[in-house]
């Protein structure tokens, strides 16, 4: 059995390596325009920076807890604040760069003719979900989004209007995508239209 497979696994873990490397150090935005290249790093530099910022929380926290013998009240609740807005960065870059988790491996199944149609069923319901979820989010921030926060005191509307920012971005990156399935299956449909 081995010798079957010796000549597949062989530098199996290099082309693995080569294979991830080259994905984390592609591009995602390089066919993108101007205007989604500003988009996306403006809300990668949110996320990188609200990263950063619960980093060094939790850092500076453990070491005053331990070395000091203090800790600091504030630090949990800011980084509890702080994680929704890391999340919401995260969904509306993944959708707007396609690396949702999906599975396409039945959707090549479907005759090619049918794509389209299932691809805006698809893309028409994210949309109404995420629209929905905005909606819920939002009446969330208005009830209880002007309550204080106990220990850095500032309203708990500044972490839950994460959600509502972040489903509404990826509603409408949504809608972009479909948009953008849209007007491809129309291209193709003219060249075939042509051809004939």
């Amino acid at each position: 059995m081995t010798v079957v497979l010796e000549p597949f696994l062989k530098n199996l873990s290099e082309k693995i390596d080569a294979a991830n490397r080259s994905l984390e150090l592609h591009d995602p935005d390089e066919k993108a325009g101007l205007a989604d290249k500003c988009v996306n790093r403006l809300v990668e530099a949110v996320g990188v920076s609200v990263l950063v910022m619960i980093v060094v929380v939790i850092f500076a926290n453990a070491f005053s807890r331990y070395v000091l013998n203090y800790s600091f009240s504030w630090a949990e609740e800011l980084v509890q604040m702080s994680m929704p807005w890391l999340a919401m960065t995260g969904v509306f870059l993944s959708v707007r760069r396609g690396t949702m988790i999906k599975i396409d491996y039945f959707f090549k199944k479907i005759p090619a003719h049918y794509q389209p149609i299932i691809a805006y069923f698809g893309h028409s319901l994210n949309i109404l979900i995420l629209l929905s979820m905005a909606i819920v989010s939002l009446e969330f921030v208005f009830l209880f989004g002007g309550d204080e926060a106990l220990y850095v005191s500032i309203p708990t509307g500044f972490s839950t209007s994460a959600l509502v920012w972040g489903m509404a971005g990826a509603a409408m990156a949504y809608f972009a995508e479909f948009f953008r399935v849209w007007k491809h299956s129309n291209s193709e449909k003219k060249i075939r239209g042509a051809k004939k």
